[in-house]
């Protein structure tokens, strides 16, 4: 913590350095300023110089407040962000409910990495240091997350929870596919309203910044909600005598989530290193030789660490504790997981319901079956190694 005189200093600082430079005022006689004074306001100012950088606080957020969405109360909000939410706070909540699905989605698709796209309790950042980075981490991180918006009001127009959508009202008429001509009909989902408000409410804080991080978080907020458009599938329902399809009622319908992970995760795996252009509104390829990104490509800048120790400067939380796959030569086998630390094994007895059967009327009763297991987790890094990279 910084001292009181500090603390006083850097209150003085931080509107200077947060406003734009004021025109300069005609000379005046220097104040007269004692040397203890001077030693303090010096050492102070390189104080805050090496300090670490702010984690930003972010709308992510939302997914931790459950119904209790207060506008005013959600930290990381930029004055757009604020506004959308005061005038539809019925979709704020579906924005909510759609954070903690593309978590849980997140979590599931990076189970058995390193990075398992842990959350910090009771934390604003959600994910910590670790989204400083401009790594794929944080590329597939503002995908998912602009693809869980889209997904989460379209669904809520659909459903009829949202007094401002309802149905696809543009998908009219009639069509054919390979199967024949048909008429839409039924109730489409509303795509169109869940990329319109999505791309205003997640891409307004980067199109304040207008810096490099924020022309990648744009792109990558882009993929994302076309990921999700990319799913949608048809839906028909049969028309005629005796069920025969002579004619089709169909209509566009949302696929399932995990869906969107998936396809997500394979561009993870594909992303593209990429440098902004001097112009700072393009990217191009990292170095010479690497192809150029298109427009369903996940981009980042910075090569990940490798997440093996507790690093708080790169919001790496390590993997000691880890449960591994002892046989698994993948991403969750005990050699890459545990990276070359080895493991301990212990021995677990689980209790699971089993030979279940169903008894008139109308019940079920099961028996207790027990099963040992053994279970293998990370050993934590000697002491000097984690001093080390710490």
């Amino acid at each position: 913590m910084l001292s009181p005189g500090c603390a006083e200093e850097a209150a003085q600082l931080a509107p200077r350095r947060a406003r734009a430079p004021a025109p300069v005022p005609a000379p005046r006689p220097a104040p007269d300023v004692s040397p203890a004074s001077a030693r303090l306001g010096i050492a102070c100012l390189l104080l805050l110089l090496t300090l670490p950088a702010r984690v930003d606080t972010s709308w992510w957020y939302i997914g931790a407040l459950g119904a209790r969405v207060i506008c005013d109360n959600i930290p990381g909000l930029v004055s757009r962000q604020r506004q959308l939410c005061q005038r539809y706070p019925d979709i704020m909540r579906s924005v909510g409910e759609g954070a903690r699905e593309w978590i849980r989605e997140c979590q599931h698709q990076f189970r058995h990495h390193r990075w398992n796209c842990t959350t910090l309790d009771r934390d604003h950042t959600v994910f910590g240091r670790v989204m400083l980075r401009s790594s794929r981490e944080a590329a597939f991180v503002y995908a998912i997350s602009s693809a869980g918006v889209v997904h989460a009001i379209t669904r809520a127009c659909s459903q009829g929870e949202l007094s401002v959508c309802s149905c696809d009202p543009y998908t009219r008429g009639r069509h054919h596919d390979q199967r024949g001509d048909f008429d839409w009909g039924g109730c489409s989902d509303n795509i169109h309203y869940g990329v319109r408000f999505a791309k205003a409410f997640v891409d307004a804080k980067e199109k304040r910044l207008k810096d490099a991080r924020a022309l990648m978080n744009l792109h990558n907020n882009r993929c994302g909600r076309t990921a999700v458009r990319r799913f949608l599938k048809l839906e028909c329902k049969c028309h005629g005598v005796s069920g025969s399809c002579t004619l089709r009622t169909c209509w566009r319908a949302l696929s399932d989530f995990r869906r969107t992970g998936d396809y997500l995760r394979r561009r993870y795996d594909g992303a593209v290193q990429v440098t902004a252009t001097q112009d700072g509104a393009n990217f191009t390829a990292a170095r010479q030789g690497y192809r150029r990104a298109t427009r369903t490509d996940l981009v980042y800048f910075d090569n990940s660490p490798d997440y093996c120790v507790l690093d708080k400067a790169a919001g790496s939380l390590g993997t000691a504790g880890r449960v591994c796959s002892k046989t698994s030569k993948g991403t969750d086998g005990c050699e890459i997981m545990c990276c070359g630390r080895g493991y301990d094994t212990t021995r677990v007895t689980r209790v699971t319901q089993c030979e279940c059967k169903f008894h008139w009327c109308c019940a079920v009763r099961c028996k207790e079956c027990r099963n040992t297991v053994d279970v293998h987790t990370c050993k934590a890094p000697k002491k000097a190694e984690w001093l080390d990279q710490t």
